[in-house]
């Protein structure tokens, strides 16, 4: 018996059973009965650890990314974590790797640790299939579940995320409406995430009428120059592109290297846009316009949202952001009409 089959039997939510436990007054006497009869009858006992019921809790979040070693990430992991500190909670870091076995064994590890909570950072925890999502689900039956920059339906499991869409969708028609026809959409991510951004771009081709264009990257991500071969294959192999709409920034910078290699001016020739908005749209000349996914807010809301929940109280189960392209030296738009949202 967890604190899900009392929410279900008793037909009120999980943050409602909370209530009850905590002895919160925001609880009416007809609801706190049907809860307290449900304890009774199936003689529920609250895990001593509180599991983030507010009884003795061990004050301890568990944090599971798939690659610390990605910028995004590990920024990611640096942002949840200050929060986490600031509002009085220790974290726990399983870097998962991509494996679905990996990952399941790593929730099952960090539950035995009895954390009040699990934050899974990064949108490479949801899988299509949904037998694949189990171990998330089971584990949102014993304590709350939070999803960074991705979704899912389950009880007790709460999103937090930038809607990568509309972004990616708004990077392409700039470029478009900037006379460039022929954009390349370079990505290397098949997650929640990923999936997003390339139907934002394919949207916005469609949108124009436009032939769209893809290339998806297999090998490091940390390979700059693997990454400009890549660009420089497909273009020895007769593909003509002008324009770039990369994924994140590193193959954002790997277009530039590419465009430097064919002696493409930049932004006359060839114009590039990343995605993070990270500290390597400064390392480059011209500075990279790129999209600003809100990373710091999101994992300040996803903390605030955990919180709020082992509160006891309603919070929302999906919260959407909106991203921002700050437009730097690799677009032609930024000569004259500075950043847009």
């Amino acid at each position: 018996m967890t604190i899900y089959d009392i929410s279900e039997k008793a037909g009120v939510s999980i943050a409602t059973v909370s209530r009850v436990l905590n002895g919160s007054r925001n609880v009416s006497d007809k609801t706190r009965e049907r809860v307290m009869d449900i304890i009774e009858r199936y003689g529920y006992t609250p895990n001593a650890f509180a599991r983030g019921l507010g009884l003795n809790t061990m004050k301890t979040m568990g944090i599971m990314c798939a690659d610390s070693s990605d910028p995004y990430l590990a920024k990611a992991v640096y942002y949840i974590e200050q929060k986490l500190r600031a509002n009085g909670y220790d974290s726990l870091l399983c870097c998962t790797g991509y494996d679905p076995g990996a990952k399941a064994a790593s929730m099952d590890l960090l539950l035995t640790k009895k954390v009040d909570g699990v934050i899974l950072a990064g949108s490479n925890f949801v899988h299509e299939k949904e037998w694949e999502n189990r171990y998330i689900a089971e584990a949102a039956s014993q304590i709350p579940v939070m999803l960074l920059n991705a979704d899912l339906d389950v009880p007790n499991v709460y999103s937090v995320l930038c809607d990568d869409s509309a972004s990616v969708y708004e990077a392409t028609l700039h470029m478009l409406q900037d006379g460039i026809r022929d954009i390349l959409y370079f990505y290397n991510s098949s997650s929640y995430s990923g999936k997003h951004k390339l139907a934002g771009y394919l949207a916005a081709m469609e949108k124009e009428g436009n032939e769209s264009m893809t290339r998806f990257y297999h090998g490091s991500q940390e390979d700059i120059p693997a990454m400009a071969r890549e660009l420089r294959e497909l273009h020895d192999s007769g593909s003509v592109f002008h324009g770039v709409i990369a994924s994140d920034d590193t193959l954002a910078m790997a277009a530039l290297k590419y465009a430097r290699e064919m002696n493409y001016r930049i932004p006359e020739d060839f114009s590039v846009v990343g995605y993070n908005n990270s500290m390597l749209t400064m390392c480059c000349e011209p500075e990279l316009t790129s999209v600003d996914n809100k990373l710091e807010t999101l994992c300040q809301h996803l903390v605030t949202t955990l919180l709020g929940v082992l509160g006891g109280q309603e919070m929302p189960k999906k919260t959407v952001f909106s991203g921002e392209i700050i437009t730097r030296g690799t677009t032609r738009w930024q000569n004259t009409q500075g950043s847009r949202r």
